[in-house]
């Protein structure tokens, strides 16, 4: 695996990526069932790309009824090497205004009503999430977002909450006193399904407001959201375009592809075989 294939997972206000050449919408079917939608995939400088609107054109699943599972899935079949999420976040320090992008680096995973792993009954394993996101692709997104122009902060806590509604106050005070930095309702189980999936994963959150933990600042609605969103995202296609182009010309191996090989419990001889065959789409090297 020597060259790059980046995926990208589009967020709130980026729906499509510009730019690509011999562009093509796929339609994609995953064991876990239809991503949020077809997948662009094309060339942008020369490396070849896969991207996927989160909550669809147009921007029509909430988030607790986003198919993580299939939309990560979607893209290790399409033989991504590495996944870069783009996310619209909530800011919980005031250091982090509307505007500012963050680099992830770590998250609390407040969601209670999704599947997280792509692993059950049958064949068991536990993979290390210690360090969530991948450091390498981290550090080209932020180094990209400040060439950019981006207001760029390396390293911040995501805590992701269950939605669609915004957070109390008394929640979103809570999570400050965590020493969270942002807050969505898109990260989790998103980052735990890449690891599984043996995908590097780097996560960059786009500050679209304060949340409402602020005292004297009006109270986060859905339409100041969507103004800030569209600086962001014109921002964001510009660190896209200068990430890919720094990327190095060859993909040197990362440990986290090959994740399962010290994650795997379930001895071989006892897989139970339904699963192993969804499994062997995801992970060939594996389960095939």
């Amino acid at each position: 695996m020597t060259h790059w294939r980046l995926g990208v997972i589009g967020g709130s206000g980026l729906y499509e990526l510009d730019g690509l050449e011999n562009r093509r919408w796929n339609e994609v079917e995953t064991p876990w069932g239809a991503p949020s939608d077809a997948i662009l995939t094309g060339e942008l400088e020369g490396v070849e790309m896969a991207f996927l609107p989160r909550h669809g054109r147009g921007h029509t699943i909430p988030p607790g009824e986003l198919n993580a599972r299939a939309n990560i899935a979607a893209l290790k079949q399409l033989g991504c090497t590495d996944l870069l999420s783009i996310s619209a976040v909530g800011s919980l320090q005031e250091a982090l205004s509307p505007g500012t992008f963050v680099v992830v680096d770590q998250y609390i995973d407040r969601t209670v009503a999704r599947p997280s792993s792509f692993f059950g009954p049958g064949i068991v394993a536990h993979v290390s999430l210690a360090d969530p996101v991948c450091p390498r692709l981290s550090d080209i997104a932020f180094r990209a977002g400040q060439t950019s122009g981006a207001t760029m902060v390396q390293g911040g806590t995501y805590v992701a909450m269950e939605g669609p509604q915004f957070s109390t106050r008394a929640e979103s005070r809570m999570f400050r006193s965590w020493g969270c930095d942002v807050i969505g309702m898109t990260g989790m189980p998103e980052a735990r399904l890449a690891r599984e999936a043996e995908l590097p994963y780097a996560c960059v959150g786009m500050v679209t407001d304060y949340d409402c933990w602020r005292p004297h600042t009006a109270d986060v609605q859905v339409t100041d959201v969507l103004a800030v969103l569209k600086s962001n995202a014109a921002t964001a296609r510009s660190l896209l375009r200068t990430l890919v182009r720094s990327l190095p010309e060859r993909r040197e191996p990362s440990p986290i592809d090959t994740t399962l090989d010290m994650a795997l419990i379930t001895a071989p001889d006892l897989w139970e075989p339904t699963l192993k065959a969804k499994l062997a789409t995801l992970c060939p090297r594996k389960f095939a």
